[in-house]
């Protein structure tokens, strides 16, 4: 239940908050840690991160316009790999905040960089969990990604995507070894 909580808490005030151009602004969500997110060790699961990280990219979907033109057009978001980062826990009640953000995007997919940092306490401002994403939106009547630059159009961006970071190339490498290796793993060439 409290996941949907979450997922409306987030949903509906991006609906009416200022629209984000996807291609050079940031998304920010604020959380608390509750009871029902820690895991035996008394912080934050690491599953929850992954969890509250949909609700990041939701928001900045919503907020681009591109939730919207998914839903005319029946795309689904599709995560393809995520890397990340566990840096200091998250314990009980600690306030934090998530910060999403577009850090490439090629034919027909998109890296999103995704931060929790501390929101108040003695470590306000400090990263605990850095996280990479990959993925598109799904046509699946086509059965393909749909092409980043319908998409792109469908909210009027025009940017081109940065020159790739260091984290973002070794990030692509490492999904690109994984997929080579599960695909000889498997018997396709």
């Amino acid at each position: 239940m409290n996941l949907w909580l979450r997922l409306l808490r987030c949903l509906v005030p991006a609906l009416f908050a200022r629209r984000l151009d996807p291609s050079r602004d940031l998304s920010l969500v604020h959380f608390r840690v509750w009871p029902h997110d820690l895991d035996p060790s008394m912080h934050m699961n690491n599953g929850r991160y992954l969890t509250l990280m949909d609700l990041g990219r939701l928001d900045m979907l919503a907020r681009s316009g591109l939730l919207a033109a998914a839903w005319r057009h029946r795309w689904t978001p599709i995560a393809s790999g995520i890397q990340i980062r566990f840096r200091r826990e998250l314990r009980l009640w600690q306030k934090f905040r998530l910060e999403t953000r577009l850090v490439s995007w090629q034919s027909q997919l998109v890296v999103m960089e995704q931060r929790f940092i501390f929101d108040g306490g003695p470590l306000a401002g400090q990263t605990a969990a850095h996280a990479l994403f990959k993925g598109g939106l799904y046509d699946r009547s086509a059965r393909r990604f749909v092409d980043l630059q319908r998409m792109m159009a469908e909210i009027g961006v025009t940017a081109q995507s940065p020159a790739l970071t260091a984290d973002v190339t070794a990030f692509l490498a490492s999904d690109d070894a994984m997929r080579q290796v599960q695909k000889s793993a498997n018997g396709n060439p």
